[in-house]
């Protein structure tokens, strides 16, 4: 089971932005690579409060995990939404975490010169599509299999170091200021810090060296999700130049409307409508569920507006807590239109006033003459 994000960066739910980045400032600097050279079991922590910080702080991010735990990113390419962050990646998306790399002559320095040191990998450009599903995928769980065009290593592309950065990938700068001279790095802008540039690609590749290819998908949804909920696919975004980090695929979930099941959180309802004489009788009717039909008894004597409550026939929680159930709302249908023999029926119970029918105490024929007049 995988670690509560606030408890890795010990901090509480409520905490505020400035709290979340202070507290992933402090865990990022006991952890860094540089400071415990060797060490996997800080390296691991080091990825781990990254991955944490990569929610926290983003609003959106932080309002998903909330309400559904680590579930709302996981279920997209067999992994675990953010859990498969590098150590590039960190270096690459959150070097800014302490201002920029820094060294001067009062005795202060940075991890390398810059968060992460050395050459920063490019990125691709992450892909979106929407997925539908019917309310039966989203109950069960699902697997998609989506075809997805995406831009890839041409082959016969190579590359050469380049002579801005000299294959660093930074460009450095040095200033002077009241503190002495001070030492800032930012990524080249020309290899857009991978510290390659293209030395020859085929005719049919772009100026980055990358080509259109069609490719299949497979993305597994889980039990629970929502309309508007975003999954990721780590890896099938586009490629990025030389030897960068594919980007991501994002998926959009869409819920298809069902014909006679409405959704309430992990709750399903059902209208149920019944004839007059059912209501009086009871009845044993076939109703829809999202694993197939099923049928339940009305009771006799049942009023409009009852529910049924169905255990366990709802939808599956995202967070792996059961599933709902199903509730059948009891409709009891009133005739418009009455032949002579049915108006004077209720006209003669509306004249006695003593009339109180029972079907546990009442004539039983009573009830077959509804049934007749009203079937």
């Amino acid at each position: 089971m995988k670690e509560d994000y606030y408890d890795i960066l010990g901090i509480s739910k409520g905490a505020s932005t400035a709290e979340i980045k202070k507290a992933y400032r402090k865990m990022a600097i006991k952890y860094h690579p540089d400071k415990n050279p060797g060490d996997t079991e800080a390296e691991e922590k080091f990825k781990k409060s990254a991955e944490a910080y990569e929610v926290l702080s983003n609003e959106d991010k932080r309002a998903r995990y909330d309400r559904f735990g680590h579930q709302a990113f996981e279920g997209a390419g067999g992994g675990g939404g953010f859990g498969g962050m590098d150590m590039d990646d960190i270096f690459s998306q959150f070097g800014d975490i302490f201002g920029g790399g820094f060294s001067g002559g009062g005795g202060f320095s940075g991890f390398g010169g810059g968060f992460g040191g050395g050459q920063r990998r490019a990125k691709g450009s992450n892909l979106r599509i929407r997925v539908s599903l019917t309310l039966e995928e989203i109950a069960n769980g699902a697997e998609k299999k989506i075809k997805v065009k995406r831009k890839v290593q041409a082959p016969g592309t190579t590359y050469k170091t380049c002579t801005t950065c000299k294959g660093t990938g930074q460009v450095t700068r040095v200033t002077n200021t009241i503190l002495g001279r001070m030492q800032t790095a930012s990524p080249c802008t020309v290899c857009s810090g991978s510290g390659q540039i293209i030395d020859q690609r085929p005719p049919e590749a772009d100026a980055h060296g990358l080509v259109q290819k069609e490719e299949t998908v497979s993305i597994k949804i889980p039990s629970g999700v929502e309309d508007g909920m975003q999954l990721k696919v780590s890896g099938k975004g586009n490629d990025a130049p030389g030897n960068g980090i594919p980007g991501d695929l994002l998926v959009a979930i869409e819920e298809k409307e069902h014909h006679s099941l409405q959704r309430e959180g992990d709750n399903l309802h059902y209208d149920l409508y019944i004839s007059l004489s059912e209501a009086v009788l009871g009845s044993s009717r076939e109703i829809d569920t999202v694993t197939g039909k099923v049928r339940i008894k009305v009771e006799e004597g049942v009023q409009s507006g009852k529910i049924l409550r169905l255990r366990g026939k709802g939808i599956g929680n995202l967070n792996g807590y059961g599933k709902g159930d199903l509730l059948v709302h009891v409709n009891v249908w009133t005739p418009k239109n009455l032949s002579k023999e049915q108006r004077d029926f209720f006209e003669n119970m509306a004249d006695d006033e003593n009339f109180q029918p029972n079907p546990e105490k009442s004539d039983k024929s009573f009830f077959e003459k509804v049934k007749d007049m009203f079937s």
